[in-house]
């Protein structure tokens, strides 16, 4: 097919050729120092253009000729930049497969090519990744010398730009391998607010602030990866209440427990199992009155709560009774007659009423709870006992004897 149009072509310009150079009347004429010489117009023609393609011929070659060494020297420049490049690659497959030393190595000649050509060192970039490359070759080597050596060789090359931000990154995540908080919480700190802000940044300063023990700081950055939706929705939440549980335990005293509970967020408060959590804290350092507290709003809308919830918030109450006021009986009532079936809520009614002194009816509450195979072993040794004593007021010495034995079986 390419013949068969490069005929035609051919035949085209055969045509047009004949059309205008078939009649050669034209002359042209040149006079020099009294000669004249006469040329047909088309041979005139024919010369010029062949005059014109020679010259242009002869001076592409005398170019050609005198760039020659310098097309020269870009060619073996690209040639080792091919050869960088082809390093840089083969680092990376190395590490991706896990050959650490091959891939240090690959690194190290890429930047040896990079360094011995003075055109390429100018590119800092391609430096810095390479440095990074082996950086990180080197921490997974446990080489933490030659680590530091080279990441600070990356951020000397690359400041200002989005390798140093990497760069930093990637040193916060070595600092955290090496279980070292302060270097990563001190990395991070020189981030920008931008980057600082990012789902990767904010995962890192997760880490670091809970291998630092410091749960409040954990949990506002919690909150704010969960915003950023770097969790699922059921995870966050998990994580929420170990970081607001973990912030509670850490309370050696009243004072402490209070701050903790007023420096947690508002959402955290307003949280159930939390304020449960709060509730029994408070109760282990012999703060009742601030336990009923902070578990009062919820039992003011009990009935809106979910089952767990209501469990949580029972068991959480019966530790701090102490001081118990009257208007608790009429919430504790009040739930009990909305959700007879619930096995809980009768179990913090009956020792609410043994706290009152009302030993009938926590009597015939606090048996239901305790022979319930379901309630936790915890609750149910609490009834045993709390039965004990109401029999030790009665002085039946018998039935005591029986509820101290009942709670003794009571394992786990």
């Amino acid at each position: 097919m390419r013949t068969v149009i490069w005929l035609v072509l051919l035949f085209a310009v055969a045509v047009v050729a004949a059309l205008t150079l078939g009649s050669n009347d034209g002359l042209a004429t040149f006079y020099w120092n009294g000669w004249r010489l006469d040329v047909s117009l088309n041979l005139f023609l024919l010369v010029l253009v062949g005059s014109c393609f020679a010259l242009v011929t002869a001076i592409n070659t005398i170019n050609s000729l005198i760039s020659l060494p310098r097309r020269a020297r870009q060619w073996r420049v690209a040639q080792r930049e091919r050869s960088a490049q082809l390093a840089l690659r083969e680092a990376l497959a190395e590490f991706f497969g896990g050959r650490y030393s091959r891939a240090q190595k690959a690194a190290q000649k890429a930047l040896n090519i990079q360094t011995a050509t003075p055109e390429l060192a100018q590119d800092h970039g391609f430096m810095a990744l390479a440095h990074l490359m082996a950086a990180n070759s080197a921490h997974r080597l446990q080489d933490r010398r030659r680590r530091d050596e080279q990441l600070q060789a990356a951020l000397a090359l690359s400041r200002r730009g989005a390798l140093e931000e990497g760069a930093r990154l990637l040193a916060a995540e070595w600092a955290l391998d090496d279980r070292d908080a302060g270097r990563a919480m001190e990395l991070l700190g020189e981030l920008s607010p931008g980057v600082a802000r990012r789902t990767q940044a904010l995962r890192l300063k997760l880490q670091a602030a809970r291998l630092a023990k410091q749960s409040l700081e954990a949990l506002r950055t919690a909150r704010l990866l969960a915003k950023h939706q770097g969790f699922s929705k059921s995870a966050a939440q998990g994580l929420l209440r170990a970081l607001a549980f973990e912030a509670l335990d850490g309370a050696r005293d009243a004072d402490q427990l209070r701050a903790a509970w007023m420096q947690l967020d508002g959402a955290d408060r307003r949280d159930a199992i939390v304020a449960a959590r709060a509730a029994q804290c408070a109760a282990a350092l012999g703060m009742p009155d601030d336990g009923r507290g902070w578990l009062r709003p919820f039992w003011n809308d009990i009935g809106e709560l979910p089952p767990d919830e209501r469990a949580a918030l029972s068991e959480a109450l019966v530790p701090v009774l102490a001081g118990l006021g009257p208007e608790w009986l009429q919430r504790l009532e009040s739930a009990v007659q909305r959700f007879p079936r619930d096995k809980y809520l009768a179990y913090a009614l009956g020792h609410a009423l043994a706290e009152r002194q009302l030993w009938g009816k926590a009597r015939l509450m606090l048996e239901t709870v305790s022979d319930d195979h379901t309630m936790p072993v915890a609750a149910r040794r609490r009834s045993w006992l709390m039965l004990a004593r109401l029999a030790e007021q009665d002085g039946d010495v018998e039935r005591r004897a029986r509820c101290y034995e009942a709670a003794a079986q009571l394992t786990g």
